[in-house]
C-alpha cells in the first residue's frame, strides 16, 4: 500500500478556487491510477475525478466537469485537483486515493489506499 497525505483544503467564497495536493510515499507512484472522492455531511462518498497511471486518461463526475482538473507529477509523487468556480455544493471532505497497480478505474473498491481527507468549505 501507499501512504497518502492531502493538503490545500480550506474556506473559500463561491466562485473562488482551491488546489488540493496529495503526496504519496513509495517508489511505485507511477504505477497507480489516482482518484479524488468527496463526502459531504449526511451524504455518501462520491467520485470526483481520476487520472490513469500513465496520466493519459482523465475522468470527471458530471457535477465538476469543466470546473475541476486533475493532474499528476510522477517526479514529485503528487496528484493535484485544481478546483475553479467553486459552489456551496462542493463543500465536503475530499479524499485522495490510489488504485491497485496498473489499472484505470473510477470505482471506489478498486482504490486500495486512501488519505485522511481535507476539508473544503465553500460559502455562499
Amino acid at each position: 500500500q501507499v501512504q497518502l497525505v492531502e493538503s490545500g483544503g480550506g474556506l473559500v467564497q463561491a466562485g473562488g478556487s482551491l488546489r488540493l495536493s496529495c503526496a504519496a510515499s513509495g517508489r511505485t507512484f507511477s504505477s497507480y491510477s489516482m482518484g479524488w472522492f468527496r463526502q459531504a455531511p449526511g451524504k455518501e462518498r462520491e467520485f470526483v475525478a481520476a487520472i490513469s497511471w500513465r496520466g493519459d486518461i482523465r475522468y470527471y463526475a458530471d457535477s465538476v466537469k469543466g470546473r475541476f482538473t486533475i493532474s499528476r507529477d510522477n517526479a514529485k509523487n503528487t496528484v493535484y485537483l485544481q478546483m475553479n468556480s467553486l459552489k456551496p455544493d462542493d463543500t465536503a471532505v475530499y479524499y485522495c486515493a490510489a488504485s491497485k497497480p496498473y489499472i484505470t478505474t473510477i470505482a471506489a473498491p478498486d482504490f486500495g489506499s486512501w488519505g485522511q481527507g481535507t476539508q473544503v468549505t465553500v460559502s455562499s
